[in-house]
């Protein structure tokens, strides 16, 4: 059993991608993902992007139809890994990687730097705080970090260095757009 999302804008506006039926998985809202990138607009183009909990693949995907000059995903589940990997053929995204393991075993091992971050973990794990701990040392100062959550954000203990600039909710989900402050 296979679902779809829609590309919302950029260079496969409308492309169709398959990704794996699996407890837990839930691509962005098109509503939160259009907000979203209307927010970043200017700042994803030619930006080095991570996403931390590639799930379905909707924000990475987006992210590169938009002008991303490249895209590190990270996805533990092999059998979604495995549709990340054929729509990454599909839409010929040289310039994306995919990483697949967790989040915790990949993020110390990442040598580059990004300027925008996706933090959309599955929400039963409670994962914000620590992949946020992680992931800041890879974060540019000024860089942009979306996070996703079904609870108010004040309640995610993300470092103090990441300024909250706009937020938006959509049914239960609670989505913020942070930039990393420096120290």
């Amino acid at each position: 059993m296979k679902n779809q999302l829609r590309i919302i804008g950029g260079e496969w506006k409308r492309r169709q991608l398959p990704f794996a039926s699996i407890e837990g998985l839930r691509p962005t809202p098109d509503r939160v993902r259009e907000t979203l990138f209307n927010w970043l607009m200017w700042e994803v183009q030619n930006a080095h992007v991570l996403d931390i909990c590639a799930g379905s693949g909707a924000l990475a995907f987006e992210a590169l139809s938009r002008g991303a000059a490249s895209v590190v995903m990270i996805e533990p589940n092999t059998i979604q890994a495995s549709f990340l990997q054929q729509n990454r053929q599909l839409l010929k995204a040289e310039n994306s990687q995919l990483k697949i393991a967790t989040a915790q075993q990949v993020l110390p091992t990442l040598q580059q730097s990004f300027d925008v971050v996706f933090l959309d973990p599955p929400y039963s794990l409670d994962l914000w705080q620590e992949l946020a701990e992680l992931a800041d040392p890879l974060i540019k100062d000024q860089a942009y970090i979306y996070v996703e959550a079904d609870r108010e954000l004040q309640r995610l203990q993300l470092p103090v260095n990441w300024q909250l600039l706009k937020q938006t909710r959509a049914g239960t989900v609670r989505a913020g757009l942070y930039q990393k402050q420096s120290k």
